[in-house]
């Protein structure tokens, strides 16, 4: 009995290690730069729901945020090559190799968040989504980055003047840069993780973000200025490594598409609630908020287009951008 009673133990353990090691390769691994609770963070959580749902529990999604495997610019590169299956990050790092993303990126693209989330979740979503393919990974879905300003140390930005000569850190991407410099300001690239540093050391005069960031990342302690010009609403992207993909049955290709798609939904949410609670934040504890004539930003921005749009098939993407309603 006892020889018996051994045998079947050890033909338990066996299969549940098994299962243990069929279930673990199920897992896909998703980066995220922002912290936990963050709306991209909890959006990706709820995709990673849906995913198991709709694959019967083969897949989940575990998702590494706060940098854990590494800042924007680095990941782009590892869910290229398939270090990491699933990865969020802001259109910004993908404007270098990807044309079509440079448009979103466009500061006054967009005229409001609405009308971003319209454009980004139509058919002219799904056709830059598509622009990801031959780059290693698999466009899922965009989700609202929210709108940008700037924020600094010195002074309040009354005007498109006042950024003259000042230092701003932008995301790793030259459309930043070139903007930056339209408003004759001079831009840092520099990674999200450095920025708080910067900003005490006074190695950069401020940077340019939505309200969770800025509040989040805590900013706001040490750069008390914020003008609400919202120069960018740059969509945030969901994507997939391209390997990872092509091991999914074309049923759970599906699955995981529809999965992002709805995931949508509930980050606009989310980002909605979060807005309304940073800005309450950063105003309680003392930072500065101005509203800047918008029109000299927008009209600065003309040198940025002249250079950035000059592919005939760039420039019907901006004008049918443009014409959404």
């Amino acid at each position: 009995m006892m020889h018996f009673s051994r045998l079947a133990g050890a033909a338990l353990t066996a299969a549940t290690l098994m299962m243990t090691a069929a279930s673990a390769q199920t897992v896909l691994r998703s980066s995220d730069t922002h912290p936990d609770g963050y709306p991209t963070v909890e959006a990706v959580k709820y995709f990673g729901e849906l995913v198991k749902q709709k694959t019967d529990n083969r897949y989940s999604v575990e998702v590494f945020h706060s940098a854990q495997l590494g800042q924007e610019a680095d990941t782009v590169e590892q869910v290229r090559s398939g270090v990491i299956d699933i990865n969020r990050t802001s259109l910004g790092p993908w404007n270098g190799l990807i044309p079509e993303t440079t448009i979103p990126s466009l500061p006054y693209i967009f005229r409001s968040s609405d009308h971003a989330r319209k454009v980004m979740n139509g058919p002219i979503g799904d056709e830059i989504l598509a622009s990801f393919e031959p780059f290693g990974v698999v466009g899922l879905a965009f989700y609202d980055g929210g709108s940008r300003s700037f924020y600094n140390t010195k002074k309040p930005i009354e005007s498109a003047d006042d950024l003259k000569g000042m230092k701003f850190r932008v995301m790793q991407s030259d459309i930043f840069v070139d903007m930056v410099g339209a408003l004759g300001a001079a831009a840092t690239p520099m990674p999200y993780g450095e920025v708080y540093s910067g900003l005490e050391t006074g190695v950069i005069d401020g940077a340019e973000n939505n309200f969770p960031s800025y509040d989040t990342a805590k900013h706001a302690e040490v750069a008390k200025f914020y003008s609400l010009d919202e120069h960018l609403i740059v969509p945030e992207v969901l994507v997939m490594s391209k390997a990872s993909w092509e091991k999914l049955t074309p049923e759970d290709q599906t699955a995981v598409k529809a999965a992002a798609k709805e995931s949508v939904a509930k980050q606009w949410e989310l980002w909605d609630a979060q807005v309304q609670k940073s800005r309450a934040a950063v105003e309680a504890s003392g930072s500065k908020i101005t509203s800047p004539d918008k029109q000299p930003f927008i009209d600065a921005m003309k040198p940025v287009y002249e250079k950035w749009v000059t592919d005939p098939k760039l420039k019907d993407l901006v004008a049918r951008i443009q014409a959404t309603e």
